[in-house]
């Protein structure tokens, strides 16, 4: 489990697949790579499984969304075209929110 403040780490398709790999090819099983690599066995059994459902694109990291807002927080003085914009996206974020709580 990662401490406060810690940063997880992000595994790329390739070192996904270079350490599943042994479990695929019957060369080792799950709970002997989980012990050398340290990786909780869930991790790994999700792992194997996206690569059965989807080959190596289903092991590339997701993307996520972030927050729309940040690159508005960041400046002190927003341009007129900026604060309209701003304000356009609350209100779409506000309008998303209550479509959701209906």
């Amino acid at each position: 489990m990662a401490k406060k403040g810690q940063k997880y780490k992000q595994w790329t398709a390739e070192e996904k697949l270079k350490i599943i790999e042994p479990i695929i090819n019957f060369e080792k099983s799950s709970s002997q790579v989980t012990k050398e690599t340290n990786i909780n066995n869930g991790m790994i059994t999700r792992w194997i499984h996206e690569y059965n459902v989807l080959g190596l694109e289903g092991l590339k990291p997701k993307k996520k969304p972030g927050n729309p807002l940040a690159k508005y927080n960041s400046k002190k003085n927003l341009s007129k075209e900026e604060q309209l914009e701003y304000e356009n996206m609350k209100l779409r974020i506000e309008n998303e929110m209550l479509k959701k709580d209906t």
